[in-house]
């Protein structure tokens, strides 16, 4: 497969005009305090930055981001920052609506291989049948009998136990709809988290750049 793609997944990449006259050696001074942060290593080479993050701490403002590569080009218009970050927790939140989707479907086919067959309802309710006449034949107590009682009434089905039972057999098996729910929070938080830091570090790079 060809990550080109793909990459767009867990990379985010952007570009943002120098102010005229900033060279690159002010700019990258400029952003240079948010490579300084615990858990950050970087180096210059030329008009190129590169950087890596390794346990970074959460109040990083940057900490979304595993590594990256940040360059100084010559646009039409001048001098034009060009970066190209990648970001783990991106990806993994990508991947874990698929996984619990995953899980759902596996769910699914657990309850549908786990359901009752056809055959094993009907020796079920044969043998329920055969309790009922069982407990319909029981003779009268010859004492009841001898004082005038009445027989025995049949057993009466229990609708509420009926009613349950058969709803049962519809729910039989674990349901998927928890997996479901934990999917659609992942994907929430992939699009929402996609497009949210593509924007922050764009307006954190410009505003290191742009302020006075």
């Amino acid at each position: 497969m060809n990550l080109r793609f793909t990459d767009w997944i867990w990379h985010v990449k952007g570009s943002l005009a120098l102010a005229p006259g900033q060279s690159s050696d002010e700019a990258f001074d400029r952003l240079d305090p948010l490579f300084r942060e615990p858990g950050t290593s970087h180096k210059r080479t030329g008009d190129t930055l590169t950087f890596r993050k390794k346990d970074q701490a959460a109040q990083d403002k940057m900490s979304i981001f595993t590594d990256g590569i940040l360059q100084i080009e010559r646009g039409v218009s001048g001098l034009v920052l060009r970066y190209h970050l990648t970001s783990r927790a991106l990806l993994l939140c990508f991947l874990a609506p698929l996984l619990f989707l995953g899980f759902a479907q596996l769910t699914v086919a657990i309850g549908i291989l786990d359901k009752p067959t056809a055959e094993e309802l009907a020796k079920e309710k044969k043998k329920e049948e055969e309790e009922e006449k069982k407990i319909a034949a029981r003779p009268l107590n010859p004492i009841d009998k001898f004082l005038g009682a009445p027989a025995p009434d049949k057993p009466k089905k229990d609708k509420g136990k009926d009613k349950k039972k058969k709803g049962e057999e519809e729910d039989h098996g674990p349901s998927p709809m928890p997996a479901y729910v934990f999917a659609g929070i992942f994907a929430a938080l992939y699009i929402g988290g996609r497009i949210l830091e593509d924007r922050l570090v764009k307006s954190l790079f410009r505003k290191r750049l742009l302020d006075s």
